[in-house]
């Protein structure tokens, strides 16, 4: 029961005062580097071979190996399918968006003539890898012979006064529990003015909950970089993150078995946008001692958004048989705040295998109980709370492999983001399975990927400690297809 409650209130807006959850800085903290085509391909495991725009989001010490300037472009096709169970009941959703995975230049200014010792070139670069990428459509549905979501209203109103949720002079109630006495869903126990009951006292309805989320996290960066003798690479990021986020539900009961006097159904609106946007700094490192060999170390600071701003409101629909059917929307909530996602650690390192290929390797940490929230009007303490209680750190890993062919490379990859969540409250391991091809035409390339991605993740409608539903099992199946055109001067 306690593991139902917990993950409720990660999964779920609480429409009140405040709109930011957990869930909200684990969303916001995780990075999935969508960027060009060839690095995509290779699991994204590129920060140790670098002369890609991938790295000023990883290792910017591999923009350092870039000796002419460098253009690119990316468009893609992103396909996520979501297969869901709710009670033994399937259903399905899918979404596809056409956008930008990276964009970018490169400037190659040489140091020294060819042969001469020291500081070899330097790079400056600019453009934007996208981070993540939030487009989804889910559809749950299922029957629920046990509660409605109205058990966790009572649960909320009994001991209060029904005179404060009526009059609500502090908007206190005005997304749940005020809509819901207006258009008695809730109404008073004959005899009590602080118990009540709803019109579904035993459960027995048909509930679903059709959610379409949108928006991206894109990173634009400027990037500086060099290189030492062929053998140290060093570069610097300063990232500027624009994040958009915005999620739209229709939540429904229904008495389908018409087996609820006086009952036919009930449904709950709600829509949240979040934007923002951040600042961070990334440091990195190469090193290549030996030809065939380079080894890095990254650096990426916290993700400062100092400007965050929610806009949220809802509305409550009844149609209950004895009235006329009537909805109650409840104002515009808005709230400004500043969020800081946790800084990570990663390492790489590259096998080259003369002009043939090569075979790379990178490691990312990340602990997710450090993102923090912060306001200078509301402590945050619960909120932060359940950050350091319910996720932990996590280990990602990026392989990847190149070969040539005369003018045509074939890549693959594969990708492992680890599991969030402590304590096993939820599934959230994501893993990616990559390929593409490469084609060099003098100064232009062209290079295909497709990325295959899945992940499993519960969902929960409602919950108290008190109130369990079983949990939606959803299966996560995700397609790209990237396209980058690039061109060296």
């Amino acid at each position: 029961m306690k593991k139902i409650f917990i993950i409720t209130t990660l999964v779920l807006f609480t429409f009140s005062a405040f709109a930011q959850t957990a869930d909200d800085a684990l969303r916001y903290s995780q990075n999935f580097y969508e960027s060009s085509a060839r690095s995509s391909a290779m699991g994204g495991a590129f920060g140790a071979l670098g002369a890609d725009l991938s790295t000023a989001s990883t290792n910017p010490a591999g923009l350092g190996l870039f000796r002419t300037s460098y253009y690119t472009f990316s468009p893609e096709i992103n396909i996520r399918n979501i297969s869901s169970v709710y009670n033994n009941t399937p259903s399905s959703a899918s979404r596809t968006v056409f956008d930008l995975s990276n964009l970018g230049y490169t400037g190659a200014i040489r140091l020294r003539a060819k042969g001469e010792k020291g500081w070899q070139f330097m790079q400056y670069s600019f453009g934007m890898n996208r981070l993540n990428n939030f487009n989804t459509n889910y559809d749950m549905q299922g029957p629920n012979p046990y509660n409605s979501k109205l058990d966790v209203y009572l649960e909320q109103a009994d001991g209060v006064n029904y005179n404060d949720i009526a009059n609500d002079k502090n908007n206190q109630y005005s997304f749940d529990l005020n809509p819901a006495w207006q258009l008695y869903l809730l109404d008073t126990i004959p005899g009590y003015n602080n118990w009540y009951y709803s019109p579904v006292p035993y459960g027995g309805t048909y509930q679903r909950l059709r959610l379409q989320s949108r928006g991206s996290l894109n990173e634009w960066f400027f990037s500086f970089s060099a290189n030492y003798n062929n053998v140290l690479y060093i570069g610097a990021t300063l990232g500027f993150d624009a994040l958009h986020y915005t999620s739209t539900s229709l939540y429904t009961e229904q008495d389908v078995a018409d087996t609820i006097p006086y009952f036919n159904s009930w449904e709950f609106d709600q829509t949240v946008e979040t934007r923002g946007t951040g600042f961070n700094v990334k440091i990195g490192m190469i090193v290549q001692p030996v030809k065939w060999l380079r080894v890095g170390v990254a650096y990426h600071s916290p993700t400062w958004y100092g400007k965050m701003r929610d806009v949220w409101y809802s509305t409550t629909f009844a149609n209950l048989g004895w009235t006329k059917p009537a909805s109650v929307s409840s104002p515009t909530g808005n709230y400004q705040y500043q969020l800081n996602t946790p800084m990570k650690i990663l390492a790489d390192a590259g096998i080259l295998i003369g002009d043939r290929g090569s075979i790379s390797f990178e490691y990312e940490y990340i602990n997710y109980s450090n993102a923090k929230f912060n306001s200078g009007g509301y402590n945050y303490l619960t909120e932060n709370g359940n950050i350091k209680h319910d996720f932990r750190s996590a280990n990602n890993i990026r392989i990847g492999t190149e070969w040539r062919f005369g003018i045509t490379d074939i890549r693959a990859g594969y990708a492992l983001y680890g599991n969030p969540y402590a304590r096993n409250l939820n599934d959230g391991k994501r893993q990616f399975y990559s390929g593409g091809l490469g084609f060099h035409f003098n100064n232009l390339s062209i290079d295909l990927a497709y990325i295959y991605s899945k992940m499993n993740k519960d969902y929960y409608f409602y919950g108290t400690k008190d109130i369990a539903v079983n949990p939606v099992k959803n299966s996560f199946r995700n397609h790209s297809f990237i396209l980058s055109f690039s061109y060296r001067l």
